[in-house]
């Protein structure tokens, strides 16, 4: 196992300049005008200020397909939103979700392969009690967070879960994400590992001062976060793809970036952190290449991931 590494400077400008890079896949679909239309967006991505946002600025730069409305889907499991995507239920019960992506989800939905926050989502920190402290202290490599018997708490239906089993990590897990905060703090386990795009949003949106976000450790692994649409809804991808394209060519993308990520590049100090590597092998070639363009600057944890292949 390679020795811990220490991130280099990671800014708000280092993002936004990485995501510009972005070569993203044009599917060759034309645009189609289309009367207004009510877009139901998993609830947990519409309750989340920096992707509502972002779902909104792509159906706004694509004025030729109409107008919309975006509306609140009832509050079901990521796992549930999935499967309502991937049946193509005409009750429309969800019809576009933002998570992270894995060849499962390529294969059975459409996905819109723009990393939604550049990459960050596979950056993830342990929201710990105050008094787990010292449990995380003497932690340097993934062979030492497995000696310390850590267990680390997870959805059941998300990607990272199989990734973290993959690396030999002890993985706790439930369906419903507002869950797993109370079996956090019921001792059900240690860590509850969350990506530095979305760490700071659930301390506010769980109102959760009774949790410390861990300030040492930073698990790194390969993992984009996409927009997903049903594999037969072909107009709404094309609405979502072709508006994030015009976003990163107009600079509104990377505005997006620093005023909903910025702040936590900044606050976690990530440049400080010992990164524990992590393999992901349940991506696609497709995005295995998107993940590293949009990290291309982080170039030890580049080197790494050459490495585990």
């Amino acid at each position: 196992m390679p020795a811990a590494i220490r991130l280099p400077a990671f800014t708000r400008r280092t993002l936004i300049s990485l995501i510009m890079t972005l070569s993203v896949p044009v599917a060759g679909w034309s645009q189609t005008a289309s009367d207004r239309h009510d877009y139901r967006l998993w609830y947990r991505n519409y309750d989340s200020p920096a992707i509502y946002n972002l779902v909104r600025l792509a159906l706004t730069k694509t004025p030729e397909y109409g107008p919309f409305t975006l509306v609140r889907s009832q509050e079901i499991s990521q796992g549930r939103a999935l499967h309502e995507l991937a049946s193509g239920s005409s009750n429309g019960l969800v019809e576009i979700a933002n998570v992270a992506t894995s060849v499962y989800r390529e294969e059975t939905l459409t996905p819109i392969p723009v990393p939604v926050d550049g990459g960050l989502l596979g950056f993830r920190v342990c929201l710990i009690l105050p008094e787990k402290l010292d449990l995380f202290a003497n932690i340097q490599s993934l062979e030492d967070l497995r000696r310390g018997d850590i267990r680390i708490g997870q959805g059941s239906h998300w990607p990272d879960t199989p990734v973290l089993h993959a690396n030999g990590i002890d993985v706790v897990t439930h369906a419903r994400y507002e869950i797993l905060f109370g079996m956090l703090r019921n001792d059900r386990f240690d860590c509850f590992a969350r990506g530095i795009s979305e760490v700071l949003y659930d301390l506010r949106r769980e109102r959760a001062d009774d949790l410390i976000i861990e300030p040492d450790l930073l698990l790194a692994y390969p993992m984009p976060s996409y927009l997903f649409v049903g594999k037969n809804d072909h107009e709404t991808a094309q609405r979502l793809q072709l508006g994030l394209e015009r976003a990163i060519e107009d600079g509104s993308f990377g505005e997006y970036l620093d005023k909903w990520f910025g702040r936590a590049i900044e606050e976690l100090n990530l440049e400080e952190r010992t990164v524990i590597a992590l393999e992901n092998p349940y991506l696609s070639e497709d995005s295995r290449h998107i993940a590293r363009e949009a990290l291309y600057g982080l170039a030890r944890r580049i080197e790494l991931l050459n490495q585990a292949e």
